[in-house]
Formats: C-alpha cells, structure tokens, sequence
C-alpha cells in the first residue's frame, strides 16, 4: 500500500485535536473495530495516570521522611575497642616466634604482615586522634622571588637577620677582585630563600660596598634586623642539582672541627662519632663535603670527603720519609720496590694498610639477619653462648660442623663433631675459597666451610658462628650473608677475678695445708691475674681493630644477662629499622 492511498478521515476525533489517519476500507476488514480498541485504550491510561502519580508522590514522600528522620537523629560514633594494637601485635609476634608449634609461627607471619601493620597503625592513629591539622602555610611560601631580572642585571636582595642562626654561606675574592659567594650550607637562611646562588657577587651591604670578607663579616654584624645585599651578575654556571645525588654514610672516624685546622671557617662544621649516620648533601666540593646528622634536626655543616682524609691520613712527613731519602753528595737513594702478590692467608695484613672512614649504607624495612657472628678474645665465653643459643631454638638457629684434616679418633663419627677429609682435598678447597677460615694445629688443618653456612640458611635458620674476626670481612662485604655482628666483651679486672675466684673454689674442694702447696697456689695465681691482663688487652685491641664490622657490644659481667641481651638484640631486628650496606640491596 503506498502513501497516496492514505486519506484524513472528515470527522477526525471527537475529544482530540489532530485527525486520526485512516486507510481505505478495502485494506482494512473492520475499520470500526479499530476505532473502538483505540478509545479503550486511551480511557485506560487516562484512568491508570492517577494512581501513578499517586504512587510517586507516596514514593518521595516516604524517601523524604526517611532522610528527615537520619537527618534528625543524634549522632553515634563508633567508640574505639583499645588502642596501641600494634604494639600488641608485634609482642605477640615476637612471644609466637619463641613458641615451637605450628600455629604460633602461622600466627607470627601473619602479625608480620605489613599490610596487617599498617592496618593496626592506621586504626591507632584513628582511635588515639594523634592526627594533627595541616600547618598553615607559612609566609616564605608567598614571597615572590626578586631574581626575575636579567642574569647581568644589578639586583636588590632583603634578607631578615636572626639572632641565633647565620646566614648559611662563604665568601672568597676571585682572580679579578671580586667578593663572590664559594658556598651556600644547604638548609640554612640563604638556601631556604633561594634569594642567592654560589659565584653571584656581592658589591653592597646595607648600602657599603664591601670587597673582602671581613668587610663582610662587619657589616653583617653590625645590621641589627634586616640585610639589604646589592648582587652583581654571576661569572659560572651554577647546577642546581648534585653531582650523583644524595646519599648516607656511616662514619668510621670521630671528627672534631674545632681541631681541624685545614677548614676555612671551624663554626661551619660539622662534628661526628664513630657510627654516626650522616646524610650527604653536596658533594661537589672535592675537599669538603655538606653533611648533617640522621635523626637531629641540626644545620647542615662541613665534614672532610673521603679524598681530604685520605690525603691528610696517608700524609708521610719529609723528615719521616725513608723511601726516598738523599745520599752522600747528594745523590737520591731510592729503595727497589718489590712485587708481592695478595694471599688470601694474609689478607689481614693487607688490610692493616686500608683507610676505612666512610662506608655508604641504605636504611632497610626490618628484617632478619642470615647470620649471627660471635667474636670476641679467648675465654670470653664465646662458644657456651653460641651452643646455648642453638639448644634454645634448634628451629630457629643451626651452627655448622667444621672440617679438619686429622684421622678420626676411636668413637668419632664423620659429622658429628667433624667433617674428616684429606689434607690434599682441604688444600685444594681453600685454594679455591671455599672456606670462610682456616687454620693449622699439631699439623692438622682445620676450618669452617662457606658450603656448611649456605646449607643453615637455605633451611630457614640463622646460622651462629663463633668466628675469627678476620673473617669478618667476608661475611660483611657479601649480600648472601648479612651478618649481624655481636662483640662479646670482657668485663673488667675484678670482675673477671670475681668470675675465676667462684670457678676456682667450686672446682677445687681440697684446701691447700703444706708450704709448697701455699706457694705453688700463690704462683698460679700470679699466672692467672697475667692471663685476665692479656684477656683484657686483647678484648680491647679487637674491639677497636673490627669495630667498623660491629653491631652491637655486650660485656660479660653474668651469663645469663647476656645471654638475654643477645636475645633481645635479635628480637629488634624484626620490629626496628636498619642501616645496611649499599651492597646488600643494590
């Protein structure tokens, strides 16, 4: 059917206003038919559009109510159960980890999760409201820098003096006269402005020109609030960045600036301890380095680099210099320098000659250390506190069985308190560094395998050794290792006498009555009060020789105080973060 064939029907719809399109009656049977389902229909929805309506309304209103009535209520907050979980969580831990069944040590790698401690954290600060509002922003950040101008340009720099803290910089006077700025402390009053860069020069003070640094120095000291500087254009390019970035370092060397007498300016430095973390700032300088204290909230200030103390300590004086030396008439007599090649047996000597005054570190998430050493002098009770160790935790910790070259004796077993080979195999296997330390008695190698640690570490324990200090070295410069160091110290002279006293008179239940008895308990003695000296002397000379190894240092006044000590020391590398080597993450 085509679109002509559509007609409007004359009368259109009685209650509408648009005439309703019809078709012929020979392509529609009834027409009428259609009509009257049409007018049903729209009778129906006229009918049905009502209750909709009605059913809306009472849709929102009830919807309105409801939110009125949340509106309206009182509002509960959750009230906290308790506070400080996490402290909770990790004694737990620590109580589960000492715990030998299974579910205790599930327990404990759960509660180490850092996830579910950061959790625990999150709740605490929520639950303690120890959260403090955002600082307001301080009035430096809206200040609006001046050096907008041309780089040649003569520009007018404000600086507000404090009474308590200096200005941050160094002066020099260059090739051509002028009083140019050498160095900026990072941190201080002039890096946090920004005002000011190294080589821009300095021409006025307050309105006097100055040209030396005492001119400076006078005239600064004589403003009472404010500096008005007069800046002349700058002569270099200035690297706003450092050269190879920041890092940290564990200094190995104390330093007192106030002693150092190559320092240009002693209040600028910086003084350290042996241990000290610093965190280095600037390195360009090649002599001195911008360094301030981890965990201080001091200025930045100088320390010497690692070239400067190298220099000063290999420094040999002329006089004192019998390499090369003059002659008769003269003639200079050099002695002939004669090649040596390094010897894994004598690495010790070897490094007798290193100067270790810095050693790069990285600070770590906790984590547990791969092995324990032990080291201390002779008789300091070293080996007891290490079997004690093993005995109160074999699944926790596991030691090695050493190899030796002597033939077993009646009753040994292979493995039980040695590993017996061949001396030609023992030779071999050293030659190609497959001991950690070696040693010859009564013509009879002995010696700890690295083989022998690997197998602990792979079983999940901690390995104790109760090692020679010289194999410290090893274990310290490699990353599958990672030892934790505990020097064990001996007490002090009465001390040990106290200690060898009781030992003496529990061991001994015969009392001396003849002369010659008397004497030769008066000679022992003697000997004995020699020994605790060398004991001593040798505590303290390992001490100071290895101390850069060193972790931690227990004297051992009790044995079981140490013993405890040495748990507790384990206990926090788990729960407490720590400065490692750079070597053993990258």
């Amino acid at each position: 059917m085509s679109v002509s064939n559509l007609r409007w029907d004359g009368k259109g719809h009685e209650k509408g206003n648009d005439a309703i399109p019809v078709v012929p009656r020979s392509c529609v049977p009834n027409v009428n038919l259609c009509r009257v389902m049409l007018r049903s229909v729209i009778q129906v929805d006229c009918l049905l559009l009502p209750c909709c309506c009605l059913l809306i309304n009472t849709t929102f209103e009830f919807c309105r109510s409801k939110v009125q009535d949340r509106l309206e209520d009182p509002v509960t907050s959750a009230q906290p159960v308790g506070t400080g979980n996490l402290e909770l969580a990790e004694h737990v831990g620590r109580r589960c980890e000492q715990a030998r069944s299974i579910e205790a040590k599930e327990l404990a790698i759960l509660l180490k999760n850092p996830h579910l401690k950061a959790l625990l954290r999150s709740h605490d600060v929520v639950a303690e409201k120890s959260y403090e509002p955002d600082p307001e922003p301080s009035s430096e950040a809206f200040e609006i820098p001046v050096n907008g101008m041309a780089a040649d340009a003569i520009r007018v720099v404000g600086l507000r003096k404090s009474a308590n803290e200096p200005l941050g910089l160094t002066v020099q006077v260059d090739e051509a006269g002028n009083l140019v700025i050498a160095r900026i402390l990072g941190g201080g009053m002039i890096d946090r402005q920004g005002l000011l860069h190294i080589g821009d020069t300095i021409l006025e003070v307050n309105g006097t020109r100055v040209d030396t640094p005492e001119d400076l120095q006078m005239e600064i000291a004589r403003a009472k609030e404010s500096v008005t500087l007069k800046i002349g254009p700058s002569f270099e390019e200035i690297r706003s960045q450092l050269e190879g970035g920041q890092c940290y370092m564990r200094a190995l060397f104390d330093y007192d600036p106030l002693e150092d007498s190559l320092l240009p300016c002693k209040e600028i430095g910086l003084s350290f301890d042996h241990g000290d973390i610093l965190q280095i700032v600037n390195q360009k300088d090649p002599n001195w380095w911008q360094a301030k204290k981890v965990g201080l909230n001091g200025p930045v200030g100088l320390i010497p680099s690692q070239e400067l103390e190298e220099r000063r300590k290999a420094f040999v004086k002329p006089e004192a210099d019998y390499v090369h030396k003059i002659g008769i008439c003269g003639t200079r007599i050099s002695k002939k320098k004669r090649k040596s090649m390094y010897q894994s047996k004598s690495n010790s000597e070897f490094d007798k000659a290193d100067l270790l005054l810095y050693e790069e570190v990285t600070r770590m998430p906790p984590f547990k250390r791969r092995t324990l050493a032990l080291i201390g002098s002779q008789g300091v009770g070293r080996r007891t506190l290490k079997n004690r160790l093993i005995n109160s935790d074999p699944e926790k910790f596991g030691g090695v069985v050493p190899f030796t070259s002597r033939p077993p004796r009646v009753l040994e077993e292979d493995g039980r308190g040695y590993w017996f080979i061949d001396r030609e195999t023992m030779e071999e296997e050293i030659r190609e560094h497959r001991f950690l330390e070696y040693g010859e008695h009564n013509g009879h190698l002995y010696g700890t395998k690295l083989d022998s640690i690997r197998e602990v570490i792979r079983h999940g324990k901690m390995c104790v050794l109760d090692c020679s200090p010289a194999a410290l070295k090893i274990l310290h410069n490699s990353s599958e290792f990672m030892p934790y160091v505990i020097f064990i110290a001996a007490p002090g002279m009465e001390q040990l006498k106290h200690l060898y006293g009781m030992s003496r008179s529990i061991g001994s239940s015969i009392r001396y009555s003849s002369r010659r008895a008397r004497t030769l308990e008066s000679l022992a003695s003697l000997y004995e009060e020699e020994d605790l000296r060398q004991t001593l002397e040798e505590s303290a000379c390992l001490q100071r020789t290895y101390d850069m190894y060193i972790d931690s240092v227990i004297v051992n006044e009790d044995f079981d105080v140490t013993f405890r000590k040495v748990v507790e020391a384990l206990e926090s590398l788990s729960t407490e973060h720590q400065w490692v080597p750079v070597n053993w993450v990258y």
